[in-house]
């Protein structure tokens, strides 16, 4: 998921099963409630939002104004009814992204995501294709991580409860729960039943890892970045300073099994690596592209590879998509998950929450990432035994020449700081 300054979000179809920051992080109402007095007014109130706001002007070749007329032609006792009424009438347009919160569900959204999470640590969401709840990815250090959940991992069962038709807001009600209480999921994997009892816990995230390393391509740097959380930013911005410090001649940056999170976060450290050219672009219903640049302020101008993986999600796939296109690094790794569209969140008046898609993003390109992902410049692809193998059995080796991406980055790294040492002799 990602959640922009003005209440934006990427992939909103992803929960974390736990929190994610909305009100602290300025998401507010983009103008007054329609009504005030009942709950008919708030079905139309929702009604008015995507009339106005969602992505595609024929509703999915829904009547949209027909939809209307069904619905406040119906009776409401009180809001649980209305609540009813209105997931209902989202699920016309069939756009999973598209989704009511209703008080309590859009309160359990509202947390800071400064680094404190309480749950099992994973993002899911409905798969376009399937309709099936999906792992989008395990956040790393977390009981679903420890666990063994898997990025694509689709969940078939909580606690025995069949997800089937189920939406994502049932399913985050269903998993979350007191820290020390367990859950059980039942994961579908390669066509293969798994159980899982996951024991909930409060989850301290920090955002960034980073080390100097000697590997064949020389003394290098070696950032993981684990979340676009609020803090990450900083804790970028710290990690590069640290290792220029040391003189490193270029840079290994990991964002495999990083699941996204804030739309600004990826832009703000997208500029410390890239002096130039455009980052991102949002395009709506009207055809209308906002673009997101350069500021010419990066950090540093060194050869630069990212690591990639299927559990790299949307704040991810905009980051490398723009260090991509533009030329400033190679992308190294397998294709990424997928997702690329944008949601507005926003209160309602009563206390529930909507959230609607209202564009999708582009790399600087062009690219639709939206399904497809990222393609790596180099494709290193580990098979699902090898990847938990290495993040859950062998951890040690994360980072190291005995994991496979990470020892084909620095192969790459080594050709372009040679490139760039040649380039430098010649002027």
């Amino acid at each position: 998921m990602v959640i922009t300054r003005n209440g934006l979000v990427l992939g909103a179809t992803a929960v974390t099963l736990s929190t994610i920051a909305v009100t602290s992080l300025g998401i507010h109402s983009q103008g007054q409630a329609l009504f005030k007095e009942s709950p008919k007014e708030l079905v139309d109130e929702v009604w008015q939002i995507i009339n106005k706001q969602y992505v595609d002007g024929t509703f999915n070749q829904v009547d949209w104004k027909a939809v209307r007329s069904e619905y406040l032609n119906k009776s409401y006792k009180n809001n649980e009814e209305a609540y009813k009424s209105i997931r209902e009438m989202l699920k016309k347009l069939d756009d999973p992204y598209t989704r009511f919160m209703d008080p309590e569900e859009f309160k359990n959204m509202q947390v800071d995501t400064s680094g404190e999470l309480t749950g099992i640590g994973i993002q899911i969401g409905l798969d376009e294709k399937t309709k099936k709840l999906t792992v989008i990815a395990p956040i790393e250090d977390t009981p679903a991580f420890k666990a063994g959940i898997l990025a694509k991992d689709t969940i078939i069962y909580i606690n025995g409860k069949s997800t089937e038709g189920m939406d994502t807001n049932e399913a985050v009600s269903l998993i979350r729960g007191e820290p020390g209480s367990k859950v059980n999921l039942t994961i579908l994997r390669d066509g293969q039943r798994k159980e899982f009892t996951i024991t909930r816990a409060r989850i301290e995230i920090h955002p960034v890892e980073f080390s100097q390393k000697q590997t064949p391509a020389g003394n290098i740097g070696y950032i993981r970045l684990k979340q676009f959380s609020a803090n990450a930013a900083k804790e970028m911005r710290d990690a590069i300073k640290n290792l220029e410090s040391k003189q490193v001649s270029g840079y290994i940056l990991d964002l495999r099994n990083n699941p996204g999170g804030l739309l600004y976060s990826s832009v703000d450290i997208a500029r410390m690596w890239m002096d130039r050219g455009t980052i991102v672009s949002t395009i709506d219903r009207q055809g209308e592209m906002e673009r997101e640049m350069a500021n010419g302020r990066a950090l540093t101008n060194k050869p630069l590879v990212v690591l990639v993986d299927k559990g790299s999600a949307s704040a991810s796939e905009i980051l490398s998509g723009a260090l991509q296109d533009n030329k400033r690094a190679v992308v190294v790794g397998s294709q990424t998950f997928g997702k690329g569209l944008v949601q507005s969140v926003r209160p309602l008046d009563d206390g529930s929450g909507l959230a609607v898609t209202i564009a999708k993003y582009h790399t600087p390109l062009g690219r639709d990432i939206n399904k497809h992902g990222i393609d790596p410049n180099i494709v290193v692809d580990l098979n699902d035994k090898q990847r938990q193998d290495l993040w859950l059995k062998e951890r040690e080796k994360v980072g190291t020449q005995a994991d496979p991406q990470f020892a084909k980055a620095v192969e790459v790294l080594a050709k372009e700081i040679a490139a760039k040492g040649t380039s430098a002799q010649r002027n």
